[in-house]
């Protein structure tokens, strides 16, 4: 995938871009047309990026 992200601010910036990247195959999708897969793959992203905002808020908190 790529390098890991330690620095607080690379964190937010990468969590920023990521919900950025959803919000736009979300506003991409057409309703009328959307499949299951379609579903799946929003489901996914919102996944990964809970997943990847509770590692980071781990780092924060041994940071305090």
């Amino acid at each position: 995938m790529g390098n890991a992200v330690s620095d607080q601010n690379l964190q937010l910036s990468y969590l920023k871009t990521r919900l950025n990247m959803f919000l736009e195959v979300l506003e991409a999708l057409d309703p009328e047309t959307a499949e299951l897969e379609d579903i799946d793959r929003l489901i996914q992203m919102i996944d990964d990026l809970e997943m990847k905002y509770e590692r980071f808020k781990k780092d924060w908190e041994k940071s305090r």
